[in-house]
């Protein structure tokens, strides 16, 4: 048990126990010693008659018996009743320190006693031992050792009256494992409560994968139950659990404020008023003599609120072993606010983060960067700079779940390196996916300005009035947009170092864009009387162009999917790769069709210039999008073959 930062806490009753266990370990130290002391007065006055033969008792009192030995045997007499010995000293430094653990148990148990058991030692301790010297009298030593008469007291009395107090306060606290937990001293009513704290931390125990910690005492102390959990192996990590009628007292200590605070958050479903994170000072505990404390009270009202209550802080402990570590780790990868909020995640989820760091924590990640994508992921790079924030969370739990299902399962650590690379291969594909979904979004803005053109067509074929400076106006206005997404996506396509077949369906259907943007400027310019014939074959180009960005956009939306293994996905996109060689065809006969009868017709010269150049730029945007559609018969070809 951590005793020093429980002392720190106030929570000395939880120390009970041990502290008699201290107390009568220094019980039996002390009488060997007492026996020491006599045995060398002895050989100081009868050097050949009197030898050590206490080696089997010392032994059995955990002292170093040779120092002891050497004690008695160098022991001689001086004038004026003096004995001598190397170490004496020190023998009775020893003796006054074994004395006084006694009395602090003694005094943990019951104040009153312990002062008045502290106030004799103090006596008797003035008028014995004359300081840290290795010379004392006969007539001392007969008085240390000895009984004294009824107006006297001698420290021999006071061991053995501190043996019997301690005696009896051990019999009110035997030890008893209940649950996996030890426990001094309960009361049948406070059994549920520490049973549904042991459920908790059987609940999640294996998650910590054999790292020390979890250790559990409890005992009755008056008109309360006290629960305490070493948690981990920092000296200053602890918490202490006040259970009494009515409410639950919750005292958490931590170097690390951080997971302080975390720790608090693991709670959250529960009304707990939680105080201040407080900093305490205390010599060799934490960073600088430093921890935090953090006291949440838990009003409980009945047994099963209290119970749950009870279990959940049981269950949690485990999650904030080597959390600071985790969070570290995880901190390499991607930003601490996201790190923080994986542990999270994995804690509530019970998967945790021990078989994350047990399978090699930051090596793990690095080599499956390595090993499934070392081109696209540089060397020192973050997860989030080069998947995507949400990408990388999403990643990074997956590798904390995968590590502890691996080492719970019994199962493969090289499978599981490998399920962690397939997902981290699969995030990266959906990087490919995210900057293609770019590329359908370029297709609907080339489909709303075939559709403008289309619109302009139809109202000339109706002879309704129709503002075609606003027409070119707005495709001018969408061909800027697709501009700036096209060098956002270059940008996008560089950093994720992503498929170079991107870049150049981005480039392409810029490409259609543009051209279609050429007819909108044209077709503002074009007669107002148009022959009806024409105008049937430019609204057949408009829609062939407008059916051909939608076979576009189907098309990418489809390739898209391809990765993820779904065959349908990949059948779609090849059709409508089809459509969009068609829709060339189509095109291409249509705009054949506008030229021979403007050739062979009587029409004026801007008449004919303007239908010509109207026509032959819809054709050049479905010559792109044939164009664009082997490429991305290309890339869909590719995804199938790995």
């Amino acid at each position: 048990m951590k005793s020093e930062i429980i002392e720190q806490l106030g929570q000395t009753d939880i120390l009970l126990p041990s502290l008699i266990a201290e107390g009568l370990a220094a019980n039996d130290r002390v009488k060997v010693r007492l026996s020491v002391v006599q045995t060398a007065s002895r050989h100081a006055r009868d050097p050949k008659g009197v030898r050590f033969d206490l080696m089997d008792e010392c032994r059995a009192a955990g002292i170093d018996p040779m120092p002891m030995e050497a004690l008695v045997n160098r022991a001689s007499l001086l004038a004026d009743e003096q004995i001598t010995a190397p170490g004496l000293g020190n023998l009775g430094d020893a003796i006054w320190d074994d004395v006084a653990t006694m009395v602090r148990a003694a005094k943990a148990g019951d104040a009153a006693q312990g002062e008045a058991l502290l106030a004799r030692l103090s006596a008797i301790k003035a008028a014995g031992w004359p300081g840290p010297s290795d010379t004392i009298g006969l007539a001392q030593i007969a008085r240390l050792t000895g009984l004294s008469d009824k107006d006297g007291d001698s420290l021999h009395r006071l061991v053995m009256d501190l043996h019997k107090a301690l005696n009896q306060l051990a019999a009110s606290h035997a030890e008893e494992v209940l649950a996996g937990a030890h426990v001094y001293g309960l009361l049948p009513e406070d059994r549920p409560a520490v049973e549904a704290f042991m459920r908790g931390i059987e609940s999640t125990r294996k998650l910590k994968f054999g790292h020390p910690g979890l250790a559990t005492t409890a005992s009755r102390s008056g008109t309360r139950l006290t629960i305490q959990n070493d948690i981990g192996e920092t000296d200053a990590h602890v918490v202490v659990i006040a259970v009494e009628q009515d409410a639950v007292t919750v005292t958490y200590t931590d170097v690390h404020l951080a997971r302080a605070k975390f720790f608090t958050g693991l709670c959250r479903n529960f009304p707990v008023s939680w105080s201040g994170l407080e900093r305490r000072g205390a010599e060799g505990l934490g960073d600088n003599g430093e921890f935090y404390l953090v006291t949440g009270r838990y009003p409980t009202g009945d047994g099963q609120r209290r119970d749950s209550f009870l279990e959940t802080i049981g269950a949690s402990l485990v999650f904030l072993i080597d959390w600071n570590k985790a969070r570290k780790v995880l901190r390499t990868w991607l930003p601490k606010a996201d790190a923080v909020h994986i542990l999270d995640w994995a804690a509530r989820n019970r998967f945790g983060h021990r078989g994350f760091l047990e399978l090699g924590g930051s090596e793990l990640v690095a080599s499956a960067v390595n090993h499934a994508t070392p081109a696209r992921i540089g060397f020192g790079e973050r997860l989030d700079q080069a998947l995507g924030r949400d990408a990388a969370v999403d990643f990074l739990k997956t590798v904390l779940r995968i590590s502890a299902e691996a080492l719970l399962e019994g199962g493969s650590v090289r499978l599981a390196r490998d399920r962690i690379e397939a997902d981290l291969d699969r995030h990266l594909q959906r990087v490919d996916a995210t900057l293609l979904a770019i590329v359908v979004r370029q297709a609907g803005l080339a489909r709303e300005i075939a559709a403008g053109i289309a619109h302009f067509i139809t109202e000339q074929q109706a002879q309704r009035p129709f503002d075609r400076a606003a027409m070119a106006m707005q495709a001018r206005r969408i061909e800027e947009k697709a501009d700036k997404i096209a060098l956002d996506a270059r940008s996008e396509i560089a950093r994720f170092d992503a498929d170079p077949a991107i870049e150049r369906l981005v480039n392409r259907i810029e490409e259609v864009i543009d051209e279609l943007e050429q007819a909108a400027f044209v077709a503002s310019l074009v007669p107002s009387e148009i022959a009806p014939d024409l105008l049937k074959l430019l609204a057949e180009l408009c829609t062939i162009a407008i059916s051909g960005t939608e076979a576009a956009a189907i098309s990418v939306a489809a390739a898209a999917d391809v990765p993820e293994g779904h065959r349908v996905d990949s059948e779609d996109a090849l059709a409508a790769v089809g459509r969009l060689f068609e829709a060339e065809h189509n095109a291409d006969a249509a705009e054949r069709m506008v030229t021979a009868i403007v050739l062979r017709g009587e029409f004026d010269l801007k008449t004919a210039l303007s239908v010509l150049e109207l026509a032959r730029a819809l054709e050049r945007a479905t010559d792109r999008l044939a164009g664009f559609g082997h490429l991305l018969r290309e890339h869909v070809l590719a995804d199938l073959s790995t």
